[in-house]
């Protein structure tokens, strides 16, 4: 009989619960996840932000299942980037930034390699107060002013083919917690 390896996966959906719209209540999160036969499922704040472990899998994979589970279980489309625990890892890791303001950090989370001459289009100068760190399939951005008036993230993601979805640094280092990383 043949020994499967278990992976922590963290699954990172976009746009719900931001402003009372697309609900998704973490407890119903959980039991879908379960359901799928994932096992540990854990969630983190209200945001979409879930752990768990299954057999080894292709996280792109893992994504697609988890929102054709939430569009048939709860009605509603929502975008997923799914990484490894390993994965989240080596993009905390990568990180070429200083991260002097956990709240003012975030962390772009894409489902492919954001193309180097479409983000080139970006004229950084225009965003003095803000920087920008392309590694992989990962955005950094730091945001002097905070998250409020942060105008990159919204930027790099209308120029990234797939989804993109941020996480700010105090919860990518939770998450990686979360995920025994």
């Amino acid at each position: 009989m043949a020994c499967m390896t278990s992976t922590r996966y963290v699954a990172l959906l976009r746009g719900i619960n931001v402003g009372g719209h697309r609900r998704v209540a973490m407890a119903d999160l959980r039991a879908l996840l379960g359901g799928l036969g994932y096992g540990d499922v854990a969630t983190y704040v209200q945001s979409g932000n879930a752990v768990f472990t299954a057999g080894e899998r292709d996280p792109a994979a893992v994504a697609e299942e988890v929102r054709a589970a939430i569009g048939t279980e709860l009605g509603l489309d929502v975008p997923t980037v799914v990484r490894t625990g390993a994965q989240l890892r080596a993009a905390v890791d990568a990180n070429p930034l200083d991260v002097a303001d956990p709240a003012g950090f975030l962390v772009l989370f894409c489902s492919s390699a954001p193309d180097a001459e479409s983000l080139a289009g970006i004229d950084l100068s225009l965003y003095p107060r803000e920087r920008m760190a392309v590694v992989g399939s990962h955005v950094y951005t730091l945001h002097e002013q905070g998250l409020r008036h942060a105008r990159l993230p919204a930027l790099v993601a209308g120029r990234v083919e797939g989804t993109t979805t941020g996480r700010n640094w105090r919860t990518v280092l939770r998450l990686l917690e979360m995920a025994g990383g």
